[in-house]
């Protein structure tokens, strides 16, 4: 006899699979117009909720908390898998002056500007913590869903601090809802509860990532998808064990996901596609939830003074903090403007908002409503003018374009050579060359050309032409010479 039980769980996961699937659609459409895709996602959880056309009724933000928090572990996580060691070092200072000197005056001019607006102090204090920090989820997923390649520097400086200023709002905003809650007094213990969090979670980070990358390189698993499980172990626990230690949980998995992606283990490859398509998932449900937990018509009452908020964040607190913060490292003008003006904010700030409403700070669901405003219009902008705003400063990179196709070696030990590709312009010396008459090192061999469309099997007559993609395997030793004949390898 047929049962009806399992009928509630199937009506839930078609509802899901339908927003996913909407949420997936309607996201090339938003890119065409220029619109975040996390406002793409908002939106069709807001339009699936309970005064929406879907009429889902959702309201539990103890679950949202938990379940954005998951979320957040694996996009942070795949944001230090996917960012270069070389990338961080090159502005690890700048970015770690935005990451938590920034984020302090961030929320202190916001709360400024909220006092002045009729908040009463504690909760405008409140108010500039949740906002303070900029969004990993979001910087990631707009600077590589854009279309468009920032330089160097400057995309590297938003991504690491979008990466690693968390921490410093999650801080304030525990330390401003307990005094909200019972009206605890400030003092300067804040001072080395911020620097042990930050210690704790930056260290305990960089043990588990180190540790994960040796683990990987010395065990051998019975198939090759067992190794994402044994990365998302890792992912999880990076977060869990500083935070129970009282450090940062966030901070120490983005350190965990960087030192874990530096090195080499089995299946790398096609490891990084599996996480950045875990970290979608989870950035797409986490926005679905979110938008199901708002109510549009208390975003209605809240309008002018979000509004308000959010001007002022975009064009006077950001800019400010972001020219002193990076005074002393002399980042040209136009860099530093652009730093200013694409301060994304998404789901950190929404998640921080639950935690006053499940505190039972007074006033969290305003400040809920508020704050999911704030991002709301922040996806406009200037999350719409990232692109347009980066070439009109000159700030695209001169990189060349990604290939067509991508080939890539995948191995269950470390191999003494690696496979990269590398793009053929008119500068190189060996554009119009044969490959017969180009003197690559012994072991080295260039293994396939793409050519527009089509796919180039090699030999000793193939001539290299300008625009051309040349895959090229070559071992650890002669990585210098083949750089200085070919460039810069792509990045794929």
């Amino acid at each position: 006899m047929l049962t009806t039980e399992p009928l509630p769980t199937a009506i839930a996961l078609a509802v899901f699979g339908a927003l996913l699937l909407a949420s997936a659609l309607f996201s090339r459409a938003g890119s065409r117009l220029g619109v975040p895709v996390a406002l793409i996602f908002l939106t069709v959880g807001i339009l699936a909720g309970s005064e929406g056309l879907g009429g889902i009724h959702f309201e539990d933000y103890r679950l949202a908390y938990r379940l954005g928090s998951v979320a957040l572990v694996l996009i942070l996580f795949d944001g230090g898998l996917n960012t270069p060691m070389s990338a961080v070092r090159r502005v690890a200072a700048p970015a770690s002056v935005l990451a938590t000197i920034g984020v302090v005056g961030t929320a202190g001019l916001l709360a400024l500007g909220a006092h002045a607006l009729g908040f009463p102090w504690p909760l405008a204090l409140l108010l500039g913590a949740v906002v303070s920090s900029t969004d990993a989820a979001a910087v990631f997923s707009l600077l590589r869903g854009s279309g468009i390649a920032l330089q160097r520097r400057v995309g590297s400086t938003l991504e690491v601090e979008s990466g690693v200023n968390d921490p410093m709002a999650v801080i304030l905003t525990t330390i401003m809802t307990r005094h909200l809650v019972d009206g605890s007094g400030f003092s300067w213990m804040v001072v080395p509860e911020v620097v042990l969090q930050i210690v704790v979670g930056a260290g305990l980070g960089f043990g588990i990532g180190w540790g994960g990358r040796e683990l990987l390189r010395r065990t051998r698993l019975a198939a090759g998808g067992l190794y994402v499980v044994l990365i998302v172990g890792l992912a999880f626990l990076a977060f869990a064990l500083p935070t129970l230690a009282y450090g940062s949980g966030f901070l120490a998995v983005y350190v965990a996901g960087l030192v874990l992606g530096d090195g080499e283990f089995p299946y790398k490859p096609a490891i990084l596609r599996v996480h950045d398509a875990l970290a979608w998932l989870s950035q797409v449900s986490m926005f679905l939830l979110l938008g199901l937990l708002v109510f549009p018509s208390r975003l209605l009452e809240v309008a002018p003074v979000g509004l308000s908020i959010a001007i002022l964040l975009t064009f006077v607190a950001r800019p400010i903090v972001v020219w002193l913060c990076l005074l002393p490292f002399r980042y040209p003008a136009k860099e530093v403007a652009y730093i200013g003006w694409v301060g994304l904010r998404g789901a950190v700030p929404i998640v921080l908002s639950i935690f006053p409403v499940l505190a039972g700070a007074p006033g969290g669901e305003r400040l809920f409503d508020l704050v999911f405003f704030v991002v709301l219009a922040g996806a406009f902008i200037p999350g719409a003018t990232v692109a347009p705003f980066a070439r009109r400063l000159g700030l695209e990179s001169d990189d060349p374009p990604s290939p067509p196709a991508v080939l890539e070696i995948e191995s269950l030990t470390p191999l003494n050579g690696e496979l990269h590709s590398f793009y053929v312009d008119d500068a190189l010396p060996i554009t119009g060359a044969t490959l017969a008459e180009i003197p690559f090192p012994e072991g080295t061999a260039v293994t396939l050309i793409l050519r527009g469309g089509d796919l180039v099997a090699p030999k000793g007559s193939t001539v290299l032409m300008e625009g051309d993609h040349v895959y090229v395997f070559a071992r650890h030793e002669d990585r210098a010479m083949i750089r200085l004949m070919l460039g810069r390898p792509e990045s794929h």
